[in-house]
């Protein structure tokens, strides 16, 4: 009994030893649950070992931070080392970071307001008390974290994720800066309200209060809103270009039910006179058409089932169709496969320069033609993207074309620095290769992402 007695002595008067204990295992608690809660509201996916990691690091230097360093400091502290463990052992991008950082911090900081004035107005207990007392800041900290792990539960029930992907460059930047002023502007808040609100009237606490969640939840609404605006521009961008497809596809068909008698009697001309050479060219020109039309049917999203690579492919096939280049698409795999092993901005900007490479190349030919295809080799572990052209130059130099504002076209068009932008890309990434060849007939480039 009277080691009961002693604890329980310890827990209700003013303990350093007991309160830091309880301060040591409350942090490992506390960034354990908020893990769970902003790692499947932001759709955030990492291995169990860098969880543990993210845990450990950022528990530890909160209880030491906390324990050696005066707030708002250690605060500051706690919030850019758990900004870094989530960029970088959690591997995801600076928005989903700061989000990671911004959304704990505003829930638990409303809670805890809401919590500590519940201890004034209904137990008479005053802040000082709760942070001094260690029953007290026990209670109140896992009275915070049942709220916490029930919303999170909410939210993975009903499968809520905010969706970050389809934002814009500019929205991105927007809301970095936006989401930065609203943390040290949250904090500032919550250490004048926190500190004073036994001092204030509790209406002015209220308010504060009140304040803070409605900001929070513009802030949300903001970010749904733009999100579903990004969103909703890229689908309608590709459904234009869809539409040009279709456009084109119903007109080519149209043409061939226009014409279609004609074709057959003129078929019936070459097989009347048994004229077989003259028919074989007959049958070269319609088989031209009939691949163009092909070649339009492959367009579509659901064969280029990747936006940014549809988007680029769509504008280079319409822009080669008014210049009169034949492009062959042929793909062979899950375009998506391809943002696991690369920036997919990285890529559609190399599939961008060399598609416009190809298409100039071959407008200068009496045959314009490019071939386009996209196949996954899995007993070599890459993905291959062939692009080979027809070419007028066959002299060439493939070994000088990736040089800073080397181009075979005028010095007045600013060329020259696609191919260098592409070499510079390759330079950062080790799994990327670029494999250039010629023969009479084709220059080819053959772009190799390796897993």
């Amino acid at each position: 009994m009277e080691i009961f007695q002693t604890i329980w002595t310890a827990l209700t008067t003013q303990n350093e030893v007991a309160l830091n204990i309880i301060g040591f295992i409350s942090c490992f608690i506390d960034i354990f649950i908020n893990m769970l809660l902003f790692t499947t509201l932001l759709n955030i996916t990492c291995t169990k070992k860098a969880k543990i990691i993210y845990v450990f690091i950022v528990g530890l230097c909160g209880f030491i931070s906390r324990t050696f360093i005066p707030n708002p400091y250690a605060s500051f502290i706690n919030i850019f080392t758990a900004f870094l463990l989530i960029k970088f052992e959690l591997k995801t991008n600076v928005l989903k970071a700061l989000l990671a950082v911004f959304i704990p911090i505003v829930l638990c900081s409303i809670l805890e307001l809401f919590i500590f004035q519940i201890y004034l107005s209904i137990f008479n207990i005053p802040n000082d008390l709760v942070l001094n007392i260690p029953i007290y800041r026990l209670l109140s900290s896992l009275s915070i974290y049942l709220c916490v792990y029930i919303i999170y539960r909410i939210i993975r029930y009903f499968r809520f994720h905010i969706n970050l992907e389809n934002m814009t460059k500019k929205s991105k930047i927007l809301f970095i800066i936006n989401t930065s002023v609203g943390i040290i502007t949250i904090l500032t808040q919550i250490y004048l309200v926190f500190f004073y609100s036994d001092k204030m009237p509790i209406y002015i606490t209220i308010i504060s209060i009140i304040s803070l969640i409605t900001y929070f939840s513009i802030s949300l609404y903001s970010l749904f809103s733009t999100s579903k605006l990004d969103a909703t521009s890229q689908n309608l961008e590709e459904a234009q270009l869809y539409n040009k497809t279709l456009v084109l596809l119903h007109d080519s068909m149209r043409g061939f039910k226009h014409d279609f008698n004609n074709i057959v009697q003129g078929i019936g001309g070459y097989i009347d006179t048994n004229n077989m050479e003259g028919l074989k060219k007959y049958y070269a020109q319609l088989l031209k058409d009939c691949n163009r039309v092909n070649n339009l049917t492959a367009l579509n999203p659901n064969v280029v089932n990747n936006p940014a690579i549809y988007n680029i492919m769509a504008t280079k096939h319409h822009r080669a169709d008014e210049i009169g280049v034949e492009i062959n698409l042929g793909v062979f795999l899950d375009l998506n496969e391809i943002e696991k092993h690369m920036k997919i901005y990285e890529f559609t900007r190399i599939l961008g320069i060399l598609m416009d490479n190809a298409i100039e190349a071959a407008q200068e030919c009496e045959n314009k033609i490019v071939h386009v295809s996209f196949r996954k080799e899995e007993n070599r572990n890459r993905i291959v993207v062939v692009i080979e052209n027809t070419y007028k130059n066959k002299n060439i130099n493939i070994d000088k074309i990736f040089e800073k504002d080397f181009s075979t076209k005028s010095k007045k068009t600013n060329s020259g620095l696609g191919l260098w932008e592409i070499r510079q890309i390759l330079k950062k990434n080790n799994n990327l290769n670029l494999y250039t060849t010629k023969n009479d007939e084709f220059f080819v480039q053959q772009f190799e992402i390796y897993y």
